[in-house]
């Protein structure tokens, strides 16, 4: 006979107690919720025991407060239970107690010192703000500040900022080069010959601008001995102030950042030679014109006391401009009298070209140069070979040289690192060189040069405010007293 199966007989065959029975998974389900918790405190005792606070901190520090990761009480204030969750700003001023951004700037000192320098981010760099930080106050300045001639609305570089001052028409009029050293720049930067009987070179950029790092060997047309040579003229002579307005310049961090101004011995003596007479390779010092004098004045009474004959001269024939026949004349001079026609007829050449050819000369008159000219009509020596009243040189005030003014730093008031763009071409930025034709002419680039790089997004580079701009005036920063000590010296070590 057949068994009849059934859904009750085969549930009679299930045992009901199977879920007491212990099996692998039950026990590591088991000792992971007993070990889990155990470790986890050991965890936490371990690090409260070597007073590691790390465990309890929501990320690394930044690379410059790395030293104090385990010093929480450094930069929180403690309280029962624990630290603040901020930083206290007077932990950061005990370091750091510079002033504010600007006076204008009211609501600043209300802003804490971690809403815009944010820690516990892991090793980045501190003083890059978040562009938000800073458009708290500048997206609305005129609500923050008052009135101010600042720019009132920006909120990053390609939303709201200006042109660079330097480059922004005033009043109606374009912005010129205070400058006042003649330089065409279309005119060097073609094929040129390199001084009146030099080859013909082609002029780079490097040649004339390098950063100050480069050194005075890297020159392609430098002249060691106007390079070693002292002058009298003055650095306020030679540079126009910077910070004219404003927040004061900047300092350089380091010698590569700006360009080193260019100077006479570096980038000019190779092709532009101060000679004054045929009788001498060398040529005048780059000086002052009253430097300058008294070297001719020197050198050529050095010369005549050396060569005597010199003072009885015959007239060249070369130099008669009549045309009609004219027999030999001579003339006879004092060592005095022909120290004082070469010396004329020297400045006459440097002033009147040579010198006026870069700088802007007074129009103070000259010396005296008839007394060193022959009397081309009668073919006869002139006054000073007769002994007449005019044979004596009348002395002239020299005339004065304009100051350079060159300007160092045409932002003064933001951060610009020409070394971290070495990997481009000058032209790249600084597009107008070749046609610029006025020494007048701005040759610095726009903004919109620095936004082709600079936005935002994979490609670019950074953009952040804090990239240009520094918002504390370090220079006007206080002395803090030092609290710290060394963590290799906390425990008494050598």
């Amino acid at each position: 006979m057949a068994r009849t199966r059934t859904t009750k007989t085969v549930a009679q065959r299930i045992d009901l107690n199977y879920f007491k029975r212990p099996t692998p998974y039950k026990r590591a389900r088991l000792w992971l919720a007993i070990l889990a918790p155990l470790l986890a405190a050991g965890w936490l005792a371990f690090y409260f025991v070597r007073h590691d606070a790390r465990v309890y901190s929501s990320g690394r520090l930044s690379a410059a407060h790395a030293v104090l990761e385990q010093q929480c009480a450094a930069c929180h204030v403690q309280q029962v239970g624990g630290f603040a969750a901020a930083a206290a700003d007077s932990a950061c001023l005990a370091c750091h107690d510079g002033p504010v951004h600007h006076p204008l700037a009211a609501t600043v000192s209300n802003v804490g010192c971690a809403e815009c320098h944010a820690e516990h981010r892991g090793r980045v760099r501190l003083t890059q703000v978040r562009n938000q930080s800073c458009a708290v106050c500048h997206g609305d300045l005129a609500a923050s500040a008052g009135a101010t001639s600042f720019a009132r609305h920006i909120s990053s570089l390609r939303d709201g900022h200006p042109e660079f001052a330097a480059l922004r028409p005033a009043a109606g009029t374009p912005p010129r080069d205070p400058g006042t050293i003649k330089l065409n720049h279309a005119l060097h930067m073609r094929s040129i010959r390199s001084g009146p009987n030099g080859p013909t070179v082609q002029l780079e950029c490097g040649d004339c601008h390098k950063t100050a790092g480069a050194g005075d060997t890297q020159w392609r047309f430098r002249d060691v001995k106007y390079a070693s040579a002292t002058v009298s003229y003055t650095a306020a002579e030679t540079f126009a102030p910077s910070g004219a307005h404003g927040l004061p310049g900047r300092e350089p961090w380091s010698d590569r950042q700006l360009m080193a101004p260019p100077r006479f011995a570096n980038a000019c003596a190779g092709c532009h030679q101060l000679t004054f007479d045929r009788r001498f390779d060398e040529g005048v010092p780059h000086d002052r014109p009253e430097v300058v004098h008294g070297f001719l004045r020197k050198k050529f009474a050095d010369y005549i006391a050396a060569h005597p004959a010199e003072l009885h001269e015959v007239q060249e024939p070369q130099r008669n401009l009549t045309g009609k026949p004219m027999g030999p004349a001579t003339r006879s001079l004092t060592p005095a009298q022909w120290v004082a026609e070469r010396v004329a007829v020297s400045e006459e050449l440097l002033w009147h070209k040579t010198c006026s050819q870069c700088h802007a000369i007074s129009a103070t008159a000259l010396q005296d140069v008839k007394i060193a000219r022959w009397d081309a009509a009668g073919g006869t020596p002139g006054a000073a070979a007769r002994g007449g009243a005019d044979a004596q040189r009348t002395e002239t005030p020299l005339p004065s040289v304009a100051a350079a003014n060159i300007t160092l730093q045409w932002l003064p008031h933001a951060r610009f690192d020409h070394d971290a763009h070495a990997g481009f071409t000058c032209l790249s930025c600084h597009r107008n060189t070749l046609r610029s034709s006025e020494s007048g002419d701005v040759l610095i680039p726009g903004i919109a040069i620095c936004q082709t790089c600079h936005a935002p997004g994979a490609g670019y580079a950074n953009a952040n405010c804090s990239e240009c701009h520094v918002y504390h005036d370090w220079s006007k920063r206080k002395e803090v007293t030092p609290g710290f000590t060394l963590p290799a010296l906390q425990g008494g070590g050598e």
